[in-house]
């Protein structure tokens, strides 16, 4: 068959079977056959490049990374909802829907709430143009590039007479299988895991390499439209039909009402429910069907008045504490795990609990034996909200920190003032395997295949007992450990070689420095330029650095001090690590809006993840603070801000939306 007759006729096949596997949930063949059709494809226009076309499957991925954000204006304004978190302010929405639409009829339809990253999709004449995030509701970032790698994202419309223009509004999600396999991953890479589906999908659209998003499940429902011409509807219902048709993926839980009485009960169903679906939901959305009656009920300034979100309570669970043992950190912290009895949920079962430290566990007064509440707010750890003393038989123990550390042997100290216990052995096979992963974890030096199995043989055969032994491995050492190939040992070779040219500034973050984490280690990395600089600062000097307080300095200066701490260094400037930092220079006041501002984050951001939006302010001359203080110049919040937004509002701290803050600086 002619080349381009085939191509063309492939791109039909995968665009049907895609269609028939994401939206109708029909699959007609097998994920074998799919994949041959579209290699198939793919050879055709590899041998014929004049053959490819923008919609075609084969352009979802493989392109080159982008140099950074374009921001892009709505055609039509993103407007948020309003929340509500009861049947009764559920019906005081209905009251003032029928009060403004008097004795008419209203249908309500109501869709799970996706708890994901809303997005607007422009096709021109059929062919998807622009993906951009929502943003401030106005503007948003084009992140068409890792859209384009969601395989139920239609390239082109499903239809022969596409409008000529129309914008597409959906969240992009992720499931929790996917989260958990893509943590599995990262944790054999020695990376951290990734805190929970939403956050996950937010900075995966941020990512700048499409083939870093491919990488990631990322998934789509879509239910409704911005900007349209030519597209002539009545009801959303026939919306979402309309949607279906052209081949985008709509929640099938979606059902009409003719009364918010039945609303309530199906909003009551699905808060018991919701974990029978394989994605989070944090609510569900109520809207008017009729499209003339919203367009007479307009909108306020932030949100439209047909709408409405039912959100759902946090999810608690009662359950038996059997144990409690500690774990060992990389510089040497006893952290507390509670062992529970198994209990469901947030559709997962939960055997672990976080204890953070010895102050929580006597103010909360939870005991081993004790009956407790356990919370899962988006967490992948769940913690302990309180215990139920009234419910004790009198076998519940107070828990007593070890006095020896549980690995080593070694004795256990109280840190000073402070509400850690720390193992004091300098060998201890915990603390040396902490250190490892964190010293190869991605925002430090970034070393490809020292994952925690990796360590776990490296330090279980005697080849590593310091950092500075990763740099002295040899290929014999680790064809000799067991299932380590050439291949594999290569790549790690390669990986510890590359790590050397990584600057100061990422060998300060892995180190693990008592409380030098990823911008600690940048301030002093600009601060000083080189080791032997930072090393010579008595704690007087370190304390001078912006964000560095009295304490902190102190914990610096007595590493670097250190027999263990110096020996590090002169190891590894021996072994032909780069020490030393380009230093940017540093705005001065007035230059940009936050120069020689201190700016503190709270709660979870949309477009940017803490640590972007940390650097971001320090790149624009600001200070990022981790605490509330009169000296805040602006405190940015996110959802669900802790306590430091009432502790700005006391203070009379200028509080900022996420998009104040872009505005503020420009974007």
């Amino acid at each position: 068959m002619n080349p381009a007759k085939r191509a063309t006729e492939l791109r039909k096949l995968i665009d049907y079977h895609n269609y028939k596997y994401y939206v109708e949930a029909q699959p007609e063949i097998s994920d074998r056959e799919f994949d041959q059709l579209l290699a198939e494809l793919q050879q055709i226009e590899a041998e014929h490049p004049e053959l490819i076309t923008p919609d075609s499957p084969t352009q979802r991925v493989g392109g080159q990374p982008i140099e950074g954000f374009v921001t892009v204006r709505h055609r039509e304004p993103m407007l948020s909802i309003d929340n509500t978190y009861s049947a009764a302010e559920l019906k005081e929405f209905d009251r003032r829907v029928r009060k403004l639409l008097g004795s008419e009829p209203v249908t309500y339809v109501v869709e799970p709430k996706i708890d994901g990253v809303a997005i607007s999709l422009t096709y021109e004449n059929g062919l998807l143009t622009v993906g951009a995030t929502r943003g401030d509701g106005e503007r948003g970032d084009d992140v068409t590039h890792n859209l384009k790698t969601i395989r139920e994202l239609p390239l082109r419309l499903r239809t022969d007479q596409p409008p000529r223009l129309v914008e597409v509004r959906g969240e992009v999600y992720m499931t929790r299988a996917d989260l958990v396999h893509l943590n599995r991953q990262r944790q054999a890479e020695g990376l951290e895991p990734l805190a929970n589906p939403r956050n996950t999908t937010a900075g995966t659209l941020k990512l700048l390499d499409p083939r870093l998003a491919a990488q990631r499940r990322l998934r789509l429902f879509t239910y409704a439209l911005g900007a349209a011409e030519g597209v002539e509807l009545k009801t959303h219902q026939q919306l979402l039909q309309l949607l279906k048709t052209w081949g985008f993926p709509v929640n099938p839980h979606i059902q009409a009402f003719d009364s918010i009485h039945d609303v309530i009960k199906y909003c009551d169903q699905w808060a018991e429910r919701r974990n029978e679906l394989p994605y989070d939901i944090d609510g569900l959305v109520i809207k008017v069907d009729d499209l003339e009656q919203r367009r007479r009920l307009g909108a306020t300034s932030k949100a439209p008045r047909w709408a409405v979100a039912y959100k759902f309570a946090a999810e608690q669970a009662l359950t038996r504490l059997k144990a409690i043992d500690v774990q060992v950190g990389k510089s040497g912290t006893l952290t507390p795990v509670a062992h529970l009895e198994p209990v469901q949920l947030g559709g997962t079962t939960v055997k672990r609990a976080t204890l953070h430290n010895a102050d929580e566990i006597a103010r909360k007064d939870i005991r081993v034996g004790d009956m407790v509440v356990v919370e899962k707010a988006g967490e992948i750890i769940p913690y302990i909200v309180r215990s139920e003393p009234t419910v004790r038989t009198g076998a519940e123990r107070v828990f007593h920190f070890p006095t020896e550390c549980p690995v080593c042997g070694s004795p256990v100290r109280r840190d000073s003032g402070g509400v850690f216990y720390r193992c004091t052995g300098r060998n201890c096979v915990a603390q040396l395997k902490k250190r490892l992963r964190s010293f190869a974890q991605r925002n430090a030096m970034d070393i490809e295949g020292l994952g925690e199995e990796m360590i776990d043989r490296l330090v279980e055969t005697g080849l590593v007992h310091s950092i500075p032994d990763l740099y002295r491995l040899k290929m014999d050492d680790l064809l000799e450990l067991e299932r380590v190939g050439q291949k594999s040992a290569q790549n790690l070779l390669d990986g510890i070689e590359a790590s050397k040219q990584r600057g100061l500034a990422r060998v300060l973050t892995g180190l693990g420095i008592p409380h030098v984490g990823e911008h600690v280690a940048e301030l002093l990395a600009q601060e000083f330029g080189d080791i032997d600089a930072l090393m010579a600062a008595t704690p007087e000097r370190l304390s001078q650095v912006p964000g560095i307080g009295p304490v902190l300095a102190e914990n610096i200066h007595q590493y670097f001090q250190s027999e263990t701490g110096r020996h590090t260094v002169e190891e590894l400037r021996k072994l032909g690590v780069k020490l030393s930092e380009e230093i940017r220079p540093k705005p001065k006041a007035g230059e940009t809006p936050l120069a020689g501002k201190t700016v503190v984050v709270t709660g979870t951001l949309s477009r940017y993840s803490r640590e972007e939006i940390e650097d971001l302010i320090r790149r624009l001359g600001g200070k990022a603070a981790g605490s509330v203080s009169r000296k805040t110049d602006y405190i940015v919040a996110g959802d669900k801000p802790g306590s430091k937004l009432d502790k700005a509002r006391a203070l009379g701290i200028p509080i900022l939306s996420e998009e104040e803050f872009e505005r503020l600086i420009g974007r």
